[in-house]
């Protein structure tokens, strides 16, 4: 018999004698683990057409095969070769290499970050999430500059004169007996004109809440109260004094209306608020956001924006009488404006500014005081 067709005894090595000192016989290597690499044994297949190899159970959670070449291996090319082999450095994502996270455990890329084949994009049209957002969430939507300007505000005034003009005609001789009536009057083309306006950064901007300010803290409405009382603090002894000087001409066109008209509380408690808290919130809808808006879109500083509105208010009263009175009576307001960059603060000092107008009407409606 030759000598290379005999089998060697157990444990004989390529080059070496066995242990009892005869000759070495070759046999087929075996394959020795890598000292600093638990041995791990070939993914199972099975899964669904596309997708990576499942793991059987205990597979090692760390990738236990050595690093391939470039361009080589079910993964792609070794992009971060190295110790930690070929799916990237240690991190927050630690196993997420070049086609997405395998599925080792590693957490999953955020919205807007590489995803690999058989994971998918993001739900949504393309370019729909164009980076990550907090917490895995889509970014916030971009704010863009509104489309509307001083035409808006000329269609808001526009549509106040012309609902006032139907208003007026509809009503008739009923203006002058019944407080009703004279509500009705009152508070229709204020909405109306208020509707149109946010109607308008609805279709043409960011709606109102971006483009007029009208967000809602309880800092603004502290702040509309320190503005509102502080400007009475000047505009009662300006009203005085006005009223001194230019004579009883001077009294407000809405308080000429209801004069000498009387009413049950339910209505007096209706013009209150049509006076408190309606016509506050519509006025500064249209003056100090829409108008202001309008204003600060042409390139102009907001104190610049804060004299146009503030005269611009007191000359759309229509009581040019009292315009010089109006002036002082808006500066206040117009501050609140200008102090917090919303609406809130601005319409509660309003509301403040009426509150002793609307307390006169209502008793003058319920008898107590006469009519003008």
């Amino acid at each position: 018999m030759i000598a290379h067709d005999v089998p060697g005894p157990t444990g004989a090595t390529p080059d070496g004698p066995t242990p009892d000192g005869s000759a070495a016989v070759a046999g087929p290597p075996e394959r020795a683990a890598a000292p600093d690499r638990p041995v791990a044994e070939p993914p199972v297949s099975g899964g669904p057409a596309g997708s990576p190899p499942a793991e059987p159970a205990g597979f090692p959670l760390y990738p236990p095969y050595p690093d391939p070449p470039a361009n080589a291996g079910p993964w792609g090319p070794a992009a971060h070769a190295g110790p930690q082999g070929p799916y990237g450095p240690p991190g927050p994502n630690a196993y997420a290499g070049p086609w997405g996270p395998p599925p080792y455990g590693a957490p999953p890329a955020p919205w807007g970050a590489p995803h690999g084949p058989g994971w998918g994009p993001p739900p949504g049209p393309p370019g729909a999430y164009p980076g990550p957002g907090p917490a895995g969430m889509p970014p916030p939507r971009p704010v863009r500059t509104h489309r509307w300007g001083l035409g808006a505000y000329l269609v808001v005034e526009a549509v106040f004169l012309l609902a006032s003009v139907a208003v007026a005609a509809v009503l008739g001789e009923r203006l002058s007996s019944s407080a009703g009536a004279l509500a009705t009057a009152l508070v229709v083309p204020t909405l109306l004109a208020a509707g149109t306006a946010i109607l308008i950064t609805v279709w043409r901007g960011n709606g109102p809440r971006i483009d007029l300010g009208l967000q809602f803290s309880w800092r603004d409405v502290g702040l509309g109260l320190a503005f509102g009382f502080g400007g009475l603090v000047i505009t009662i002894p300006a009203s005085l004094l006005y009223v001194a000087i230019a004579g009883d001409e001077t009294t407000s066109a809405v308080g000429e209306e209801f004069g000498g008209i009387r009413s049950g509380p339910w209505m007096a408690a209706l013009v209150f608020v049509i006076v408190v808290f309606v016509a506050p919130l519509c006025e500064e809808i249209v003056y100090r956001g829409l108008l202001w808006g309008a204003v600060e879109r042409l390139g102009a500083h907001r104190w610049w924006a804060l004299v146009i509105t503030t005269v611009v208010f007191a000359l759309a009263h229509f009581e040019f009488t009292r315009t010089p009175l109006l002036l002082v009576v808006a500066i206040p307001i117009a501050l609140a404006r200008l102090y917090t960059g919303r609406l809130v603060a601005g319409v509660v000092a309003h509301a403040v500014n009426n509150l002793l107008p609307a307390v006169s009407l209502v008793m003058m409606l319920l008898g107590v005081l006469p009519g003008t």
